[in-house]
This record gives structure tokens, sequence and C-alpha cells, in this order.
């Protein structure tokens, strides 16, 4: 037993995705034409075993509508949709179309394009443009961390009770703790993490998986 998570070397890390559900060909291709179009943005993509993790979770949540904001080249959203039943939906927001063309023919490689929607245009407005009623059971945001609070706010009260919200590098590479670390991400962050502690509409833990996981129920 023990009260602490182990840090991961990479030997560990290396150890613990040979030990989770391997990575099918459709995302190790994405994985590797990302680093190679994006070399300088390839860590803007989640690693095999959080993508393992996201679609355990959203099989076993039973969630049948989600949204993410960040799509990136899709590994993520390919991941979300595999864990939605057949007629499950994923609204995905980003507003690059380089990026998400990338994602487009990944989606349809993997079977999943028909599940998904894409959405351009700054992820705030378009969560805003919404119809009142729209709800969601699970949410995932994985983009610029100075809005995280901002996109906080906008998905809590569309969210069924029940329902998870997952928020990324919510460690900010260790940067949090770091009272020399004063960029506006890195503060974005912080300031994110504060406002779910004292957020009493849901229960929340900060997992060490990836960058900082943060997985939120809403009561």
């Amino acid at each position: 037993m023990t009260r602490t998570s182990e840090a991961l070397t990479p030997e560990l890390h290396a150890y613990i995705v040979a030990h989770t559900e391997p990575v099918d060909p459709v995302l190790a291709d994405l994985a590797e034409e990302t680093a190679r179009l994006f070399p300088d943005r390839k860590g803007m993509q989640i690693g095999p075993e959080q993508g393992v993790f996201s679609t355990l979770l959203t099989r076993i949540s039973r969630a049948r509508n989600a949204v993410e904001i960040g799509t990136f080249t899709g590994y993520s959203s390919i991941c979300f949709a595999r864990g939605l039943p057949e007629d499950g939906t994923l609204l995905t927001l980003d507003v690059s179309e380089e990026w998400t063309s990338v994602a487009r023919r990944y989606w349809e490689r993997a079977g999943v394009d028909g599940k998904i929607e894409l959405r351009l245009g700054p992820a705030l407005d378009s969560l805003r443009a919404l119809p009142d009623d729209t709800r969601f059971d699970l949410a995932f945001v994985d983009a610029d961390k100075t809005g995280y609070v901002d996109y906080w706010e906008e998905l809590v009260p569309r969210i069924r009770p029940g329902g998870l919200i997952l928020a990324d590098n919510t460690l900010s590479h260790g940067r949090v703790v770091d009272p020399e670390e004063t960029s506006p991400a890195v503060q974005g962050i912080r300031d994110f993490n504060e406002r779910l502690v004292s957020d009493d509409r849901v229960e929340q833990v900060l997992l060490p998986i990836g960058d900082g996981l943060t997985l939120a129920r809403k009561r």
C-alpha cells in the first residue's frame, strides 16, 4: 500500500502502455502522421493510455451525447466516439481547419465519422450558441488553458446530473507548483483547479494521468 502516486520514469511509462489495451493501426498511424506534420504541436495529442481510459470511461458511464473542446487532429475524438453507442453523438469544437482536416480523414477510417459533428470557430462562442435545452452526458476540455474557467462555467449547466467532465493538462507539466512560473497558460490552469475545488456542483479528482487529468461528476 502507498498513499502517493508513483513518479513515472520513461521505462515505467513504457511498461504501462505495454500492459494497456494495445493501440490499433488507425490511432498509431494518426499519432505518426501528427508528429510528422506538426512536430512542434505533437504534445497536444493525448497519450495511448489516456485514449484507452477515455474510451472505457465513456462506455462505463453509458454516455450517449458528448462534447469535446479542442479537436486537434482527432485522436481523442476517436477514443470518445468509440465509447459511445452506435446512435451516440460527439460534438467537437476547434478553430483550425488545417488540424481538423487530418481528423476528418481518420474519423472516416476509424468508422466513427457518423457519430461526430465538427464545428469550427471559437469554442466559447459555439457553446453559447447552442440551444438552451442542449444537454450532454460527458464533456472533455483540452484547448487554450486561459479559457478553461469560461468553458467550465458554460459546460456545467449543460451536463446532466451524474454526467462527467474531463479536463486535460491540469498539472501543466508540474509548473502549477512552481511559484516562479507566471505564464498566462499556467495561471489559467491554476485558476481552473482552484475553481473546481470550490465548486459544490460537482465532485472531482485530479488524476496523475498524462499531464494531469481532472475528472468531475455533476451532483
